[in-house]
């Protein structure tokens, strides 16, 4: 993998542990440099597999060399009536309205997510990760030092894309997500 660090395994509640693989994950620095450096808090602050689930980010390791006939990525659709796909290529933070799914096929770069406190979880993407940012949470997306990602996008009926920018805490999907993390505590 292209960072240091402990890997993390993420896997969901009532899930084939053989479908998942490692992710790594830890809290963001506070620097504003370069955002495609791994920014890891000092000293390192590892997030827990745990800690992920709460906030209700799922993560699989698949082979993107055959995603075009890959029967676990097909699986993983059909069990979460991802219906919709396309391919992208690569913002600032965003507010999604909809469950985002992200399938990396060439490259790596960075989600964050904002946790309870609103303090930045940064999440290591590669070739082959499949992960999901629950709708209503604040992330956002940079790509590292290498410049590049392609990735499918999977989606719930009709495809959409809207960004909420901050502030957003009048959006009900935001009260919703708010009351998910309180139940998740």
């Amino acid at each position: 993998m292209a960072a240091s660090g402990p890997a993390l395994l993420v896997v969901p509640p009532g899930a084939d542990c053989a479908r998942h693989a490692m992710v790594q994950a830890w809290y963001r620095d506070e620097a504003d440099d370069d955002p495609r450096r791994p920014h890891r808090a000092q000293p390192s602050r590892p997030v827990s597999l745990e800690q992920l689930r709460r906030l209700g980010v799922l993560h699989w390791k698949l082979d993107p060399d055959k995603y075009e006939n890959d029967p676990e990525l097909e699986k993983i659709r059909k069990e979460r009536n991802y219906n919709w796909m396309d391919i992208i290529t690569v913002s600032r933070e965003e507010l999604p309205d909809y469950e985002e799914v992200r399938y990396v096929l060439e490259g790596s770069g960075y989600f964050e997510v904002r946790d309870d406190k609103d303090r930045w979880i940064r999440i290591l993407v590669e070739k082959g990760d499949l992960i999901t940012l629950p709708a209503g949470s604040y992330h956002r997306f940079t790509l590292d030092e290498q410049n590049y990602i392609k990735a499918m996008r999977l989606f719930t009926g009709q495809p959409t894309w809207e960004a909420h920018f901050r502030p957003a805490e009048n959006l009900e999907i935001r009260k919703q997500y708010l009351e998910f993390l309180v139940q998740s505590a």
